[in-house]
């Protein structure tokens, strides 16, 4: 884009020239509409009963497909525009969208199959705006395009760094330093996170569903699947050996399908951002300001904790879908984690401090009375039955309320808040335990909050609000000290006016 005033109605300082998507996306679109128009055209040759016309009818569909991914194609354009991205879709009545630049939270790149063969790849723009949906895509851009827009949008100000007298100058170009590169042998510890160890049971559910949605169209009626299943309900051996072979296969296909998103980790700095890729299939980059992130969150499960390992998600101002945009590592051994946490974000210094020992008692309660209430249930339905199977869920709920015991102290273990000077901390949990770091000047407001057992208790929840993440983050089962002298040493300058009034 040359200088010059801009045509049209918004005025600018460079020529606007829109851009389109690339023409390589015209061999795209039609194959990812054909799994919504594969069940009409499979409906329109068999109602056809396979005649030349149903053919046509057929072969009529799929160049209407191809036309309107053209059309789609042809109507979509956008550009920069001084301090904003515009796209336009011009197909029965004009659309435009207008993104300004500072509103932008972060880059999205990935290259799913389809567009890595064609070399082309996906940008997705987040705004915050938009809650978990992306604020804009460009669906088909080549990756030299990409990396363009990417500068553009995330506006580098990179500086020249120095150099001696006589040396040449280095080239020009985005400056960019690796934090970790996660090796493939971490890969191992997929299976403990728990994230992907139900994905047999995905696929054995997506199986069904098919049969019942598509059974006519594959040669077998809805109640042909049914009466498969009522068989099965018949021979309980054989439906237990399948629940079986689907538990022991959660393992190694959680793992392969933890591999596949989290090939090749890396994350590295990149003028002024974090830049995470990770994907086998579909390699996937996400770019995070960091003057933007405000922290992170550690979370760890019971199998991790054993195991010593640990995930890191970025706590980043305005940013949709941190879940999956904010993520900084996959597991990892802990002191990896807090190594490359400090050095990417800041590392947090100070100790947690425990929380008052009714903390404990509330968590003990909870996981084993409702065992022994069942229990006890079962132990009057037993005695008034003598049925051998209330016996047997006697035993079962009290062995469950056994296991409470540890589980409730490791609860009340995992409980804690502290403050360093600059980062504040609060963690809780412990079948899924997650410590929050988040900087001091990401506090907004204090809340607190208390429920009828609480009262009775006396403690309270405490929770930081944060214009960040989740947008606040709670110290749970505090004690009244606790949860005032917390915010005073955190944000004194709060209290000073009100301390200062009350003076004699």
């Amino acid at each position: 884009m040359g200088p010059g005033p801009g045509p049209g109605p918004f005025p600018g300082p460079a020529v606007r020239v829109p851009q389109r998507l690339s023409p390589k996306v015209l061999l795209i679109d039609p194959v990812r509409m054909l799994p919504s128009l594969l069940l009409p055209l499979v409906g329109v040759l068999f109602v056809g009963g396979f005649s030349a016309r149903s053919y046509g009818y057929a072969a009529a569909g799929v160049i209407g497909a191809v036309v309107f991914a053209i059309i789609r194609w042809a109507t979509f354009t956008y550009e920069i525009v001084g301090d904003r991205l515009e796209t336009k879709r011009s197909l029965i009545s004009r659309s435009v969208r207008t993104i300004p630049l500072e509103r932008i939270r972060g880059v999205d790149v990935s290259t799913p199959p389809m567009h890595r063969l064609l070399g082309l790849t996906i940008l997705k723009i987040d705004t915050g705006a938009s809650g978990g949906e992306e604020e804009a895509k460009l669906a088909g851009v080549t990756p030299e395009e990409a990396e363009r827009l990417k500068a553009v949008l995330l506006r580098r100000t990179a500086e020249p760094e120095s150099h001696a007298p006589g040396e040449a100058a280095p080239a020009a170009g985005p400056r960019e330093r690796p934090i970790i590169a996660v090796p493939r042998r971490w890969l191992l510890y997929g299976p403990l996170s728990g994230a992907y160890l139900l994905t047999p049971f995905a696929f054995a559910g997506g199986l069904v569903g098919l049969a019942f949605q598509w059974g006519d169209e594959l040669g077998f009626s809805r109640d042909t699947a049914w009466n498969a299943g009522e068989w099965l309900w018949e021979h309980p051996y054989l439906l237990l050996a399948l629940a079986v072979l689907l538990v022991v296969a959660m393992p190694f296909a959680g793992g392969l399908m933890y591999a596949i998103f989290n090939w090749d980790f890396t994350l590295k700095r990149r003028d002024g951002y974090l830049v995470a890729e990770r994907g086998l299939i579909n390699r996937r980059s996400v770019s995070l300001e960091s003057q933007r992130v405000r922290g992170y969150e550690i979370v760890d499960g019971l199998a991790e904790r054993w195991a010593g390992v640990t995930r890191v998600w970025a706590i980043v101002t305005g940013l949709g879908d941190s879940e999956t945009r904010g993520q900084l590592l996959p597991d990892v051994p802990r002191d990896v984690a807090f190594q490359v946490t400090g050095d990417a974000i800041g590392p947090y210094r100070g100790e947690l401090r425990p929380h008052p020992p009714v903390a404990r008692r509330r968590r003990l309660f909870r996981a084993v009375f409702p065992w022994l209430l069942t229990a006890l249930l079962a132990a009057v339905a037993a005695a008034l039955t003598g049925a051998v199977l209330w016996w047997v869920l006697l035993v079962l709920l009290l062995a469950m309320a056994g296991i409470g015991v540890p589980l409730g102290l490791d609860r009340y273990a995992s409980l804690g808040h502290g403050y360093d000077g600059v980062r504040l901390s609060v963690r809780s949990g412990s079948l899924r335990r997650a410590q929050a770091v988040v900087e001091r000047r990401a506090v907004v407001g204090w809340r607190l909050r208390q429920t009828w057992f609480q009262r009775q208790a006396g403690v309270l929840t405490l929770i930081a609000g944060v214009g960040a993440g989740k947008g606040g983050y709670s110290a749970i089962d505090v004690s009244l000290p606790q949860a005032v002298g917390f915010p005073a040493e955190v944000t004194p300058e709060w209290l000073t006016p009100f301390l200062e009034h009350n003076k004699p």
